[in-house]
């Protein structure tokens, strides 16, 4: 049995916020709740007001603002002697690290999170940072690595009957078995996560698992009219919430889905769309994708195949900047698809 989802970055007065809060109404609260703190001169809430601060803009796509926040809540832990707090800050800086393509400063401070939470004897920030790790291995592509921490995790959030973390680890396990070409599997696994979040009012991990069928419809069976049914449904859920995140991944899927579909025009529209957000809030990951679905789309509608084979040769510099091992192999796999060589862009 799994209980109701909960949201423990959401912690002192601030936690009776629920983990499907819309994100203006959680910084509205968090942003009050510091100003009281820093008034009545309590450190450990102000700490942890920071953190929700922190969440919530880097859940709305404003990381300047998310960068300041996570950074204040540390040094305010730090001079507290607060060492879940200070893993909690880290796990946020972390997460940041991650999110704007900075992977090995992601891993560092997760790292740190992983250890303070420990140390600290608070098992929900040690979890979550050793999840953050897992992730973080994931989206670069290191399979091999990150596989038995996501099985691990996995059991350890089963075992508790943690909801949230059951659905992310079935989530993750399940994307890297998509892009590993096992789809019966993705799909059984995003369908679990599905009914998991479902059942526990898990909204954002819903949408998220939405999102992973609707791909794997779309490139298992060919059936883009329940694809983007299912990121229609995803799609609503990330606008009530204000997911800007989400909500741009949910965009570059629905293109792919067009795309596959042999509708390039829309596709190339709606690649445009999220490039747009991804770029409003500097997420170059989610950018240098979108880009290279702008340039697939571009290219079945008539590009220069000079221009086009440029286009990736640069994409693909900028992901082994990033180190995105699975991302990288699109552009090779793109640039086959498209019966194009580097050679054709110098």
């Amino acid at each position: 049995m799994f209980s109701k989802a909960l949201a423990p970055e959401y912690q002192g007065a601030l936690s009776a916020l629920s983990v499907n809060s819309s994100l203006t109404d959680v910084l509205a609260a968090a942003t009050e709740q510091l100003a009281a703190a820093r008034r009545a001169g309590d450190a450990h809430e102000t700490a942890r007001a920071a953190l929700a601060v922190a969440e919530a803009h880097r859940r709305l796509g404003d990381v300047e603002a998310a960068d300041r926040a996570w950074k204040s809540s540390y040094r305010t832990a730090r001079s507290a002697g607060d060492v879940p707090a200070m893993a909690w800050a880290l796990w946020s800086g972390g997460t940041l690290a991650r999110q704007r393509g900075a992977l090995p400063l992601a891993f560092r401070l997760l790292r740190y999170a992983a250890d303070l939470g420990k140390r600290g004897g608070d098992v929900v920030a040690h979890g979550y940072s050793l999840a953050g790790l897992a992730e973080t291995g994931r989206i670069q592509g290191d399979y091999e690595a990150v596989g038995a921490l996501h099985d691990e995790l996995l059991a350890e959030a089963r075992r508790r009957g943690e909801a949230r973390h059951t659905v992310w680890a079935l989530e993750g396990i399940a994307q890297m078995h998509r892009n590993s070409g096992r789809y019966d599997t993705a799909y059984e696994l995003f369908e679990e996560a599905a009914g998991i979040a479902a059942a526990a009012d898990d909204r954002r991990g819903h949408a998220w698992a939405l999102r992973g069928l609707a791909d794997v419809v779309s490139v298992r069976d060919g059936d883009a009219a329940r694809a983007l049914e299912l990121l229609g449904r995803a799609e609503a859920t990330c606008r009530e919430m204000d997911l800007s995140g989400a909500l741009a991944y949910n965009h570059k899927m629905r293109a792919n889905v067009l795309y596959r579909a042999g509708r390039y025009a829309e596709a190339l529209t709606t690649y445009e769309q999220a490039l747009g957000e991804f770029r409003a809030m500097d997420e170059p990951r989610g950018e240098a994708l979108s880009r290279l679905g702008c340039v697939k789309a571009r290219a079945r509608l008539g590009a220069d195949p000079g221009r086009t084979a440029a286009e990736l040769a640069e994409l693909r510099g900028i992901l082994d900047g990033m180190g995105l091992r699975h991302a990288r192999a699109m552009v090779d796999k793109a640039l086959a698809e498209l019966g194009l060589s580097f050679e054709e862009s110098r």
